[in-house]
């Protein structure tokens, strides 16, 4: 995670957020190190207990109904209470009045006073999900992302062992390319993982034997997306005659990125396999499974219930003695 900024916070919101800058903005980056954001109404009054200081401060409407009630005197005084316990930025929402001595205020003191014209609440929200963003853990995987179905599925495996051409294969077939190469993961919530392109490689695919291609370019803008969720690892690997591989499919197999666990399934490798309709299968074999169908179970459930017809049916005929 790259650091935080009241400064690089204030240029990434500033059009979006409508955003106006009414106090001192420093000539040195100030981190912010909390994502969440606080409304100060009772530090404005003396009360600073369980003060975070390195949480964004958000003044509504209340708040600012509160300083015009006070005398100069004890605007300035109660706006000092504040600053004093050291938040990086402090921000005014709905476009509202401030008064003029709070507003010398953080201006003697260099501080960065910002305000914008949405609602307090509708103006926390969206600071909030954007912080989350910000604050999101990162990691970078070598493989392909790609949209299968509505199931983003992210391809592993060593350097050569065929992804891209894989990914190309779904892509001719009418899905969908995320990311190729590297893929930049992002966890933005308990259990989710946001997969997107790194900037400089944007929808580009290398096939060796043909160079890079632009997927965009040659197979149009229903070929791509921005970013997908990704909710099953296909791992492909070479054949190997002395491994065990899964044949039924009644261990469920995880993987870990980010803390997160999602599904793993290992795709071993040999000419002619069509790993194409495979990563199709697993897509959809995914989406029943969250529909609350698990072929493998129905199978094994079967199986088990024709057995037990079997013995009750040798037990009958066991004790007729007619």
């Amino acid at each position: 995670m790259s650091e935080v900024t009241v400064q690089g916070l204030f240029a990434a919101l500033k059009e979006p957020l409508l955003l106006d800058l009414l106090g001192e903005m420093p000539q040195q980056p100030v981190p912010i190190s909390a994502q969440d954001v606080h409304r100060p109404g009772m530090a404005l009054m003396g009360f600073a207990e369980n003060f975070r200081s390195q949480r964004i401060q958000v003044l509504g409407e209340s708040e600012t109904a509160f300083l015009h009630s006070l005398s100069p005197e004890d605007q300035r005084l109660a706006m000092s209470r504040v600053l004093d316990l050291k938040p990086p930025v402090i921000f005014i929402a709905r476009d509202q009045d401030v008064p003029v001595p709070v507003i010398e205020l953080v201006r003697e003191r260099g501080f960065p006073l910002i305000r914008s014209a949405l609602p307090a609440t509708d103006f926390q929200r969206e600071l909030t999900l954007h912080m989350a963003r910000m604050f999101a853990r990162r990691l970078e995987v070598h493989g392909t992302l790609v949209d299968v179905y509505g199931v983003g599925l992210l391809f592993t495996g060593r350097s050569g062992i065929g992804k891209s051409e894989c990914a190309l294969d779904l892509i001719e077939r009418g899905h969908r390319l995320v990311a190729d190469d590297i893929v930049e993961i992002t966890r933005t919530s308990e259990d989710l993982l946001i997969g997107r392109y790194r900037e400089v490689l944007r929808h580009h695919l290398e096939i060796r034997g043909v160079g890079v291609i632009d997927v965009q370019a040659i197979f149009g803008i229903r070929s791509i997306r921005m970013q997908k969720r990704i909710e099953v690892e296909v791992q492909l690997q070479d054949w190997d005659d002395g491994s065990d591989y899964e044949r039924v499919g009644m261990e469920d197999r995880f993987t870990e990125i980010l803390g997160v666990n999602i599904p793993q399934v290992v795709v071993p490798l040999f000419p002619g396999k069509n790993i194409t309709v495979i990563s199709e299968v697993i897509a959809l074999n995914f989406m029943l499974k969250v529909y609350g169908y698990d072929a493998a179970q129905a199978l094994n459930d079967r199986i088990i219930e024709t057995m037990k017809k079997s013995d009750r049916l040798r037990h009958y005929l066991e004790q007729d003695r007619e």
